[in-house]
């Protein structure tokens, strides 16, 4: 009988091992250069800057002569084009300035694999430097918004105005996480991840950002499974999540003086609305415009509705 349970079991094992055997197989998706994805996802007005040792991918886009323009900052796992949208409003009137964050589009992974948001806030500080750009208005959406108001708060001197976009910044607890996101905090298979990556956990992960998943296009999908297989970026996203920080930074929000308009989706299932009434109450000169039917990406799923909050701000 012990025999027979034996083999049972080391058969169970064997069938796992080949079941996962097979889906790494089916989904084996390799790295993908800068060079393979520049064509399509960096034709002119894209340009690489170096800063501190890193390649940034950067667009710089308006009236030159605009001395405060606008920096819009992505969320995780997006890029620089999650502000397409936005810019084609701003930039009539504004300069807009926007770049893939340290980890994620063709920027790649952080030089020092620092993905604190201290680092980021340097980043994009020392970005701001190489451009020669003293003063300006910061936008961000996520992590974007992490970073915009710690950049705030941390070198008030240099913002004249800030936009959170269902921004992080107060402990939450989600009442949907993208798969993606699941996936990259989950030990082993965020080790698998890296060689692996179905699109459709891609496509289900866009979806879940969405208000209206209807809004969701194969190209936009196309989009997002393409950068998260630039080289590196797998392992970074891993390593961000490693390094989340979740205390309560209400007392430094507070801090934030400047004039700051908090957007959000009210269908946001990952930063729930409640946090966007936090901001609202916690920032001295803050006003929220709330979006009732659209999710945790607003200025991406609805950009002529958001910009146009956004231009009455300006």
């Amino acid at each position: 009988m012990v025999t027979f349970l034996m083999k049972l079991i080391t058969g169970l094992i064997a069938v796992v091992l080949l079941l996962s055997a097979g889906m790494v197989a089916a989904t084996w998706e390799p790295d993908r250069s800068v060079e393979e994805l520049r064509e399509r996802w960096a034709p002119p007005p894209s340009q690489f800057i170096e800063v501190g040792g890193q390649f940034v991918h950067l667009r710089d886009e308006g009236p030159r002569q605009d001395t405060t323009p606008i920096v819009l900052l992505h969320g995780t796992s997006a890029s620089l084009h999650t502000w397409d949208g936005w810019v084609a409003e701003l930039s009539q009137t504004r300069r807009v300035i926007r770049f893939d964050l340290p980890g994620f589009g063709l920027t790649g992974p952080a030089a020092d694999g620092n993905y604190s948001l201290a680092a980021y806030v340097d980043f994009v500080i020392d970005v701001m430097d190489t451009l020669g750009i003293e003063r300006f208005v910061l936008a961000g959406n996520s992590l974007g918004g992490s970073i915009a108001w710690r950049t705030t708060a941390a070198h008030p001197q240099r913002i004249e105005k800030l936009i959170l976009v269902d921004s992080g910044g107060y402990p939450f607890e989600a009442e949907s996480m993208p798969l993606a996101f699941v996936i990259s905090q989950t030990p082993l298979l965020n080790r698998i991840m890296e060689f692996t990556l179905p699109r459709s956990a891609v496509e289900s992960s866009v979806r879940d950002v969405y208000g209206d998943p209807s809004r969701v296009t194969p190209e936009l999908v196309d989009r997002y499974f393409d950068l998260s297989l630039r080289e590196g970026n797998r392992g970074a996203l891993r390593e961000r999540f490693a390094q989340l920080e979740y205390q309560d930074q209400s007392a430094l929000v507070q801090t934030i003086q400047q004039p700051t308009l908090v957007i959000w989706g009210a269908q946001d299932r990952l930063i729930p609305p409640s946090i966007a009434r936090r901001f609202e109450q916690d920032l001295p000169n803050g006003q929220l415009v709330m979006f009732a039917e659209l999710g945790h990406v607003p200025h991406e799923e609805a950009p002529t509705e958001t910009v146009a909050a956004v231009t009455k701000f300006l």
